[in-house]
């Protein structure tokens, strides 16, 4: 009945990068695990705010007029309709979302990294 999620077995069970992973939801909102790599595209959650919270490496997120550095224990959220575009200089970054559980990774961008179904790990 009581179950407790370890966010790092939960990121060490998969490879891939730029895919989302639910891993719990409360409220309406999805808690996500995902690893970044490289660049991301640019994109816009017109009704979400979005949540980035790095757990382990180093990212960007380029915003049109900045950019904010998070490290580990750091997290940053992301006003909704404000386009942005994550980035890891170096090395994999592993990330938690939490977001709407409307939302889509790519926002208002279409293209091969888009996820209409995120697995449940």
């Amino acid at each position: 009945m009581y179950k407790k999620v370890n966010l790092a077995a939960k990121l060490a069970s998969f490879d891939e990068v730029w895919v989302p992973k639910v891993v719990a939801e409360l409220n309406g909102q999805l808690v996500k695990v995902v690893k970044f790599e490289g660049e991301y595209c640019w994109h816009q959650h017109e009704n979400e705010d979005e949540l980035f919270w790095v757990l382990a490496g180093q990212m960007k997120v380029l915003l049109r007029d900045g950019e904010v550095d998070l490290g580990p224990g750091e997290f940053y959220v992301v006003p909704r309709g404000v386009e942005h575009k994550p980035v890891v200089p170096d090395g994999i970054c592993e990330v938690v979302l939490f977001e709407p559980d409307t939302t889509l990774n790519t926002g208002d961008v279409r293209n091969d990294l888009t996820r209409a179904r995120l697995d449940r790990i």
